[in-house]
């Protein structure tokens, strides 16, 4: 009797779950348009988030993936991949690249190059959000203004492990990979493992 409310109960989950895979899709089309995103091909689980500003720019090369939903990818501390770009912003991702509720902020320019893998709530900022000076952080639009921004450039081949944070101005090279939990804020050659808060060399990878 145990071995049949389970199967009834997979059963239910597996049908529950296809229903959910053929909204998505479309949903998210939708989403992308009408944000003006520039994308080919994308596969999808759940619904993203995506605010992209009038006069913010974002394109998305083929093959592009995205686990929004736990029963995609159950790592823990799940949410939606979130992408935001503000009025000035330009994102750009290359071909056959996947994200598991990944956050990007881009009020720039990030640039992510083609097969890179961002892991389980990886985090990109190309900015500070708020002003350093706290003379300015008292004023709402002084702090907005005079927060600091520099932008961001992922090579191809890479993979950052979950739960990393890339902070603004960092340069990663080809092939390279950053551990889970590590803080990036500075550059990172090619072909170098680095980890760790801040960030450090790790090995090379040969």
């Amino acid at each position: 009797m145990g071995l049949f409310f389970v199967y009834i109960f997979k059963s239910i989950q597996r049908v529950s779950r296809a229903v959910l895979y053929c909204l998505d899709k479309p949903l998210t089309y939708f989403i992308l348009k009408g944000n003006n995103v520039k994308f080919n091909s994308f596969k999808t689980s759940g619904l993203p988030l995506i605010q992209v500003s009038l006069g913010g720019k974002v394109h998305i090369g083929s093959h592009f993936s995205m686990n929004n939903r736990a029963s995609a990818n159950p790592i823990g501390r799940t949410q939606r991949c979130s992408i935001s770009v503000g009025r000035m912003g330009v994102l750009e991702i290359g071909e056959n690249v996947g994200m598991s509720s990944s956050s990007i902020v881009c009020q720039n320019h990030i640039s992510i190059g083609s097969n890179v893998k961002l892991g389980g709530n990886v985090v990109i900022y190309d900015t500070d959000f708020h002003s350093l000076d706290p003379s300015d952080r008292t004023d709402k639009k002084k702090d907005i203004e005079n927060a600091k921004g520099i932008p961001v450039k992922i090579g191809e081949n890479v993979f950052i492990g979950a739960h990393a944070t890339i902070l603004k101005g960092v340069n990663i090279g080809n092939n390279s990979i950053v551990g889970a939990c590590s803080v990036v804020t500075g550059n990172i050659p090619e072909n170098e493992i680095w980890a760790g808060n801040p960030a450090r060399l790790i090995r090379k990878i040969t």
